[in-house]
């Protein structure tokens, strides 16, 4: 059937889909989130939408990505056909059915969810069976490798490329900032790339972008790890292993993450990584409860970087609590800028910094790897070399603590009694620092005067929560008024809560990348 364009200007994150009039698509015998062949001498598949309102018959609606792709115009004439079924659904029914998939299949599945020829339940299917029928490590490799085969790469020419990832589930985590830097200046090659926040208060992107400009082209990428020998980039803007961008959005929203060792691995591959760290928080509100839980995915992470001939460590960390004394993104680049700066003692934050980039060092071949993090913090190299990361990259590499615009509405909460922080809780924490604003609102965030283990009198300031508008923090008061981010009380009590009616249980879910 030929039929003539319609320009929508939609833009769908780059997904091919097109609008059909129902006399159309009767015509052709298709319906809803059905695919068609479109196109003049090339040709692509695209995702059927069905709507008489928006587009009569004769036409065809498309979007942006078939357009650019196509180099249609308006009002051109085009072939419209039924596409062929894809092989890629009969391997998701293997999987939902049980079997084990083989690489061609996985690659097969993946280069289709790239090529947006599966729709949202056919991705969704895929996912669900992942985590029903389990992913084992020969499915993960197969699942990394073709991930990275369907998208871009960075040429690097380093015989050692490190990187380091966390797995996220501890709010304030600022470790990149420091790590990046320190590694860097020892002259390391460290090609970091980062997410934004996905079910957290601010991702390291989030946190970098306070600093300097973060949406990187590839180009611009090698450059500056050329020049700095590290870099700290949003992963979005590079299309490396862009299936997982696609996956973690149906994990997301379906609450589950089966595919967290193939993303992981992936993205690092993609990056040339050589030797890798993987920092897995363990305890009371992170990911893994655990140390026993920790192992088993070092065990697993270790196997799979092994398959994709990269060394990869673990260090298994505590998460019990936020890393340093601020979350959210302008309150947490500024404490980073604070210790680089040797302006201020975070003690958790620095050891944790030199813990993982010592790892690095050390598995490099290094002797003493935390002491030569701990030299090259506290001698100004790795603020020197992180001002170099934020000239090279477009930022003011003269930026200090003070230069960084923090919320101006602010909520005291203080202690109601005298006793010692015996535990926090990092959901409500989460909870919180996303209902003042953040990561939308850069200034928005939480900086806390008591931890776990600290002493504290009645009437003493716990914490400060920042918000750029007022109204958020009513919501916080809301909050807070029927739920505890903080344990108060003595080392002795063994009383958390009572339960006198059958609670409604908020679990945890956290997924960055």
């Amino acid at each position: 059937m030929q039929l003539r364009v319609k320009i929508l200007g939609i833009d769908s994150g780059g997904k091919p889909f097109v609008f059909l009039n129902k006399n159309d698509a009767d015509e052709l015998n298709i319906t809803a989130s059905e695919r068609v062949t479109i196109g003049r001498k090339q040709k692509m598949t695209a995702i059927v939408n069905i709507s008489s309102m928006s587009v009569k018959s004769g036409y065809i609606g498309i979007n942006e990505e078939v357009r650019k792709d196509l180099l249609l115009k308006k009002d051109m004439w085009v072939n419209v056909e039924i596409a062929p079924f894809p092989a890629s659904l009969q391997f998701i029914r293997n999987k939902l059915a049980g079997k084990r998939l083989l690489y061609p299949e996985i690659t097969e599945i993946v280069k289709d969810v790239v090529d947006g020829n599966l729709n949202e339940n056919e991705i969704a299917a895929f996912v669900t069976s992942l985590h029903i029928e389990k992913i084992d490590l020969d499915e993960a490799t197969s699942l990394s490798r073709a991930m990275v085969s369907t998208g871009k790469t960075l040429k690097i020419k380093k015989k050692i490329i490190v990187d380091k990832h966390s797995i996220g589930g501890v709010p304030g985590d600022k470790t990149t900032l420091l790590v990046v830097p320190i590694v860097a200046s020892l002259g390391y090659t460290i090609p970091k790339t980062s997410s934004r926040a996905i079910t957290s208060v601010a991702g390291t992107a989030d946190r970098a972008e306070v600093l300097m400009p973060v949406n990187l082209t590839i180009k611009k990428l090698e450059k500056v790890v050329k020049k700095c020998n590290g870099c700290i980039a949003w992963g979005g803007s590079l299309e490396l292993a862009p299936a997982d961008d696609i996956f973690v959005q149906t994990e997301f929203s379906l609450h589950i993450d089966p595919l967290l060792l193939p993303s992981i691995m992936s993205k690092k591959k993609a990056v040339g990584a050589t030797h890798l760290v993987v920092d897995i928080p363990c305890g009371r509100g992170a990911k893994m409860k655990t140390t026993g839980e920790a192992d088993l995915l070092a065990r697993d992470i270790i196997e799979l970087g092994n398959r994709l001939d990269m060394h990869a460590h673990c260090v298994v960390t505590f998460g019990e609590q936020p890393i340093g004394n601020s979350i959210g993104p302008a309150l947490e680049a500024k404490e980073a800028l604070e210790v680089l700066m040797n302006r201020k003692s975070v003690p958790d934050l620095v050891d944790k910094a030199c813990n993982i980039a010592g790892a690095i060092f050390e598995m490099t071949g290094r002797k003493n790897g935390y002491l030569l993090a701990k030299d090259a913090l506290e001698s100004g190299k790795a603020e020197a070399k992180m001002r170099e990361i934020i000239q090279s990259q477009g930022g003011n590499s003269s930026i200090k603590p003070e230069d960084i615009k923090i919320g101006k509405y602010t909520l005291h909460i203080r202690s109601e009694k005298t006793g010692q922080v015996l535990w926090m809780e990092n959901r409500i924490i989460v909870e919180i620092g996303r209902a003042a604003g953040a990561p939308k609102d850069k200034g928005a965030g939480v900086v806390f005067n008591k931890k776990n283990g600290d002493f504290v009198k009645k009437g003493e300031i716990l914490f400060t929560v920042y918000a750029e508008k007022q109204y958020r923090l009513q919501r916080i008061k809301n909050i807070l008024m029927n739920q505890s981010l903080m344990g108060i009380g003595s080392k002795t009590d063994m009383l958390i809560h009572k339960i006198e009616e059958i609670p409604v249980v908020e679990r945890t879910f956290v997924i960055d990348r």
